[in-house]
C-alpha cells in the first residue's frame, strides 16, 4: 500500500491547509512589500502629519515634489489646486480656506506641460487601512512589519534548533557526566522566565534589529534540547543502533545517519511552535520599546504607539496589528498541530 506524503496529509486537513495557505500569503506579501505597498519608501516611513489618524478607506490628493534628478523628495496632501502664470497654487489639506502656497512650473521637469505635471505628480491616494498618528500609510507599515515577525521567527528558530539539537543530542547520546552538566544547564535556563531572559540579553547586547534575533534564539533552545535528549535516550537503545555500534560505525555516523533522521518529524513540530512563540516575544519586546527600533515598522511597536487611541474612538490603529499578530501565531500553532497528526506513525 502506497503511503500518502506528509504534505498531502497536512493539506487534506482543512485547518492545516488553511493555516499553510495563510502563512504562505503573509510570507509572499512580506517579501513583495516593496512592490505591493502604496508607500514603498524605506520602512514605509513617508509621513503626512496633516492626515494623521484617518480612518480606513480615507482618500486624499497628493502633490509629489521631485528633485532635480527626478526622484520624489516630498509628498504634500492637498485639497485644491489651480494654475496661474506658470505657477501652481495649491492648498494643503486642513489649511485655512483661502491660504494657498505656490510652486513654480520649473520645479518640475522642463519638458512637461501643466496637464502632464498634473497627470504625473498629482493624484489621489487611498489609504486602505487608514493612517497612523504620524500620517503614514498603515497598510504599507503592516506589510513591512510582517518582515520583522517572519524574519525573527525564522532566524530565532534556526538558532534555537542549532543549539538545542547539539546540546540535546550530546546529553542523550553520551549520557553520564555530560548529560548531568547539560541537564543542569537546561534546568537553570528553564527556571528563568523567557521574557525576562530576553530582556536581559537584549539590554546586554543593546537595542537593535539583530540583537533581538539573537536574544530570542538564545532563550528558545531549551525546549528543543529537552525534546531531543529524551528522544535520543530512547532511540539509542534500539536494536538497529546497537547493530551499528557492533559494526564499528563511529558515533558521528550513528547519530547523523541513524538517529537524527528519526528526530526530524518532532523537530519540525516544535519548530512551528517556537516560530509562533518568537513572534509573540518580539511583539512584546517591541511593545516595551526594546525590540525593533523606529522607524523600522513592527506590529508590536504599532500597538505600543496606538494603544491609547482605543479610548479615543480610533481603536483600529491598535486592533489591526493586534489581529495580525494573533492570526499569524494561530496559523503557526494550527499548522504545528496538523503536522503533529500527519507525522504520527499511527496515522
Amino acid at each position: 500500500m502506497e503511503q500518502t506524503p506528509t504534505y498531502l496529509k497536512v493539506l487534506k486537513k482543512p485547518i492545516g491547509g488553511i493555516s499553510f495557505v495563510f502563512i504562505c500569503l503573509v510570507t509572499f506579501c512580506a517579501i513583495a512589500a516593496n512592490f505591493i505597498a502604496p508607500d514603498n519608501s524605506l520602512h514605509a516611513n513617508q509621513m503626512h502629519v496633516s492626515i494623521h489618524s484617518k480612518p480606513p478607506g480615507f482618500s486624499v490628493q497628493l502633490l509629489k515634489i521631485p528633485s532635480p534628478s527626478g526622484e520624489i523628495i516630498e509628498e504634500i496632501p492637498i485639497d485644491n489646486y489651480y494654475w496661474k502664470d506658470s505657477q501652481l497654487y495649491y492648498r494643503s489639506y486642513g489649511s485655512s480656506e483661502g491660504y494657498y502656497q505656490t510652486i513654480d512650473q520649473n520645479a518640475f521637469p522642463s519638458n512637461l506641460t501643466p496637464a502632464a505635471i498634473e497627470q504625473s505628480y498629482i493624484g489621489e491616494q487611498k489609504f486602505v487601512w487608514g493612517t497612523d498618528k504620524f500620517g503614514r500609510d498603515l497598510f504599507s507599515r503592516m506589510l513591512f512589519g510582517a518582515r520583522i515577525s517572519l524574519s525573527i521567527g525564522f532566524i530565532a528558530v534556526l538558532i534555537s534548533l542549532f543549539i538545542g539539537v547539539i546540546l540535546g543530542g550530546l546529553a542523550g547520546y553520551l549520557g553520564g557526566r555530560t548529560d548531568q552538566v547539560i541537564l543542569w544547564l537546561i534546568n537553570v535556563v528553564w527556571s528563568i522566565p523567557s521574557l525576562l531572559m530576553v530582556i536581559a540579553i537584549t539590554l546586554a547586547l543593546g537595542k537593535g534589529f539583530w540583537q533581538v534575533f539573537i536574544a530570542v534564539g538564545l532563550t528558545m533552545w531549551v525546549e528543543v534540547a529537552r525534546l531531543v535528549r529524551g528522544l535520543v535516550i530512547s532511540i539509542k537503545e534500539q536494536t538497529f543502533v546497537q547493530a551499528a555500534r557492533g559494526m564499528g560505525f563511529s558515533s558521528v555516523r550513528i547519530f547523523s545517519h541513524h538517529i537524527f533522521p528519526l528526530l526530524v518529524p518532532s523537530i519540525i513540530v516544535i519548530a512551528t511552535a517556537n516560530f509562533a512563540s518568537a513572534i509573540l516575544i518580539e511583539s512584546g519586546l517591541s511593545f516595551l520599546g526594546i525590540g525593533a527600533q523606529p522607524p523600522i515598522p513592527s506590529w508590536g511597536g504599532m500597538i505600543k504607539d496606538h494603544f491609547r487611541y482605543i479610548l479615543l474612538g480610533k481603536s483600529y490603529l491598535a486592533i489591526i496589528p493586534g489581529l495580525a499578530i494573533m492570526s499569524l501565531v494561530l496559523a503557526f500553532m494550527l499548522l504545528g498541530n496538523a503536522l503533529r497528526d500527519a507525522l504520527d506513525i499511527k496515522n
